[in-house]
């Protein structure tokens, strides 16, 4: 079923419940066979490439070390760093992706360079003003170890921060080693393709929204596609998880940042992000972060929240505005990961948008997130969701075939 597609149990955040017959109650259940079925079951015997140390430590033995990290890159209930560091490991610096070192800032805040307290490094932003080490950066390091944790989505840019990082060590000949990590989203493929006009930060390179890939396999997409800067091939080193596969579900066991506090929010991320495009709040400033929507454009549907400022949403969109929307904090996970976007919930909610002109934002954000202009347009249009889900497939189709290529795991089909 459709994330949106079950009559809503609804509720408010200050105030009571109340029936309403909007047009999203109305929506018409849609399933994929290929996971809707199943129920959620998480794999506990996977062992990621961090906790692989007698392959790593090797490969870095009396070397200096960068280690490109954040609040996900433990080993058990131990950080990475600290991990190497108690194993003698020379570690010259760190870098930070977006959301920092500690993953506590805001999406899209600059990330400042500073010295972690803990262990004294140097902590390099690559989030901000400068998002690709420089030849300085790098000048006392030996190997570039990469460990985070991705969602799988074109838009979450750990990925974007990973290309640069490789781009820099390409350029400077530094290898990079990357510790792989299942990808929560890793089931299935979807989304429109990026058309290359469109690249920026938020989606570099020509893949659909759900590529599908651990960032260990996007690595090697990146150097086998020849996507860095005039077709650079860095020397990369991938660590791959032992006891996975793409059919597996992942639960990822500390939140990749702060505004994806749990696997509801991550399943939802991929539709969600969308509505960033739009004057559509998708919770930061509250609670539920990517597990609620709403907008003082929607009609009173009986749930209203207020985005406030807190930790990770300093200044978060609408703040201080009520909004009124949907609630899917209550639904099972089972309901929540259909192993597709919900084109239908964005139909949808253009649908009882008013007035339709201030659904998109004058920034034009949505097309950056979209990778093009026309899913835009289809909304605009009033296609259906059949008839937008058609408009990618061919590109979906070839896409699966290149990303075969670089998988590490047997796939979900």
């Amino acid at each position: 079923m459709s994330i949106i597609a079950l009559a809503f149990t609804l509720f408010t955040v200050s105030i009571a419940c109340k029936n309403n017959d909007s047009a999203i109650d109305n929506a018409q259940p849609v399933s994929n066979p290929a996971v809707a079925q199943k129920q959620v079951n998480y794999d506990t015997d996977i062992i990621t490439g961090a906790q692989q140390t007698e392959l790593l430590l090797p490969l870095i033995k009396g070397k200096y070390i960068a280690c490109v990290v954040n609040q996900t890159s433990t080993i058990g209930d131990k950080h990475l760093v600290d991990s190497l560091i108690a194993s003698g490991v020379n570690i010259a610096t760190i870098f930070a992706p977006e959301h920092g070192f500690r993953g506590t800032e805001d999406a899209g805040a600059t990330i400042l360079n500073a010295k972690d307290t803990k262990t004294g490094l140097p902590v390099l932003s690559l989030y901000g003003n400068k998002k690709k080490p420089t030849q300085q950066d790098l000048a006392d390091v030996d190997v570039v170890v990469f460990d985070i944790q991705d969602v799988g989505a074109r838009f979450y840019t750990y990925i974007s921060s990973l290309h640069y990082v490789m781009e820099a060590c390409a350029e400077l000949g530094k290898p990079i080693i990357v510790l792989d990590r299942p990808n929560p989203n890793g089931f299935y493929v979807d989304g429109p393709l990026l058309d290359k006009a469109y690249s920026s930060f938020v989606g570099m390179h020509p893949i659909p929204v759900v590529h599908g890939m651990t960032i260990g396999e996007y690595a090697k997409m990146i150097n086998g596609e020849k996507w860095l800067a005039n077709g650079v091939q860095c020397d990369l080193t991938v660590i791959p998880c032992k006891n996975y596969d793409h059919k597996k579900m992942y639960e990822v066991p500390i939140a990749p940042s702060p505004n994806l506090k749990n696997m509801r929010a991550i399943y939802m991320y991929p539709t969600l992000c969308f509505f960033e495009g739009t004057n559509v709040s998708v919770g930061r400033g509250t609670a539920k972060p990517f597990e609620i929507i709403g907008s003082p454009y929607l009609k009173n549907t009986g749930f209203e929240f207020t985005p406030m400022p807190g930790p990770g949403a300093k200044s978060p969109f609408l703040m201080h505005t009520k909004c009124y929307g949907y609630d899917f904090s209550a639904k099972s996970l089972d309901e929540v990961q259909q192993g597709k976007i919900d084109i239908q919930l964005l139909l949808n909610i253009y649908q009882e948008f008013e007035p339709k002109d201030k659904f998109f934002l004058e920034n034009n954000f949505f097309n950056k997130l979209a990778g093009s202009a026309e899913l835009m347009m289809q909304l605009k249009g009033g296609l259906s969701e059949e008839e937008i889900r058609l408009s990618w497939q061919d590109d979906i189709t070839t896409f699966k075939k290149v990303r075969k290529q670089y998988l590490l795991y047997p796939d979900f089909e």
